[in-house]
């Protein structure tokens, strides 16, 4: 297959989830990876929660390790939840299972008006802070050596 000029391929922007694009763009990025570095060792990672009667998941923990570090993407517990030290159990399975696959650092970032101080009362630093809006907050980075 022959690829036109740069300068006529088109590019689409959306808000749409498209699982073909995350395949393609994945293993794209994870053969770059491995001819860079000699092994590819990108895998998802969740924590997850569920209510034991129905198996629905009530909250926990998306991200995925690579090349030795674990990302964390999302962390949501409902309201009822919360101050339960079910927020701390379940980062510590994330950091548990991020050690186990090989990560020695972690990192991830939160909204100033939502757990930054979570984090760091589990030993997670903050790095770097960036204003967003609504005026007065910041996303805020945070890593930790594990």
């Amino acid at each position: 297959m022959t690829l036109p000029e740069m300068t006529t391929l088109p590019i689409e922007v959306s808000d749409q989830p498209n699982p073909e694009a995350e395949r393609v763009l994945g293993s794209g990025l994870s053969a770059f990876n491995e001819a860079a570095t000699g092994y590819n060792d990108r895998q998802p990672l969740m924590v997850l929660v569920k209510d034991p009667d129905t198996q629905h998941i009530l909250g926990g923990i998306t991200g995925k390790t690579s090349l030795g570090m674990a990302f964390l993407d999302l962390f949501h517990l409902p309201e009822r939840l919360r101050g339960t030290g079910l927020g701390r159990q379940l980062l510590q399975a994330f950091e548990d299972e991020a050690r186990r696959r090989g990560c020695r650092n972690a990192v991830l970032y939160t909204l100033s008006f939502q757990a930054p101080g979570f984090y760091e009362k589990h030993g997670w630093v903050r790095f770097g802070e960036i204003p967003c809006e609504p005026d007065g907050s910041s996303r805020v980075f945070l890593s930790k050596v594990l």
